[in-house]
């Protein structure tokens, strides 16, 4: 439980560092902030593994690449289903993903995990 609450602040913070960096990217407060971070969590427990799997073969003849893009479409259907969250596409969408993958990452190595 605690991991997920890592995982969900700092997708939090990588939505609103996605905003200040990335055109086409708007959040509102920071509830929203904390909300969005935390159905992006559930979204890759839930819904990514499926789709990771519908795309194996898209994945194996990009070498991994396509990774990006279904990281991306979790982030869209992110801002899809919050209303404080906006992303405009899916190029903004795949830069947020990165965006979200480093600050969680940072925010895991922070608090001691890896």
């Amino acid at each position: 439980m605690t991991r997920f609450l890592i995982q969900a602040l700092g997708a939090a913070l990588g939505f609103w560092l996605s905003s200040r960096v990335i055109p086409g990217v708007r959040v509102g407060g920071l509830g929203s902030l904390l909300a969005a971070g935390l159905l992006l969590g559930v979204l890759n427990a839930l819904v990514r593994p499926i789709l990771v799997i519908l795309t194996i073969p898209l994945t194996l003849i990009t070498l991994g690449l396509f990774l990006f893009v279904v990281n991306g479409v979790t982030v869209w259907m992110t801002s899809a289903l919050m209303r404080g969250v906006h992303v405009s596409g899916l190029w903004p969408a795949i830069l947020t993903s990165i965006v979200i993958t480093l600050t969680s990452w940072g925010a895991r190595a922070m608090a001691g995990e890896t």
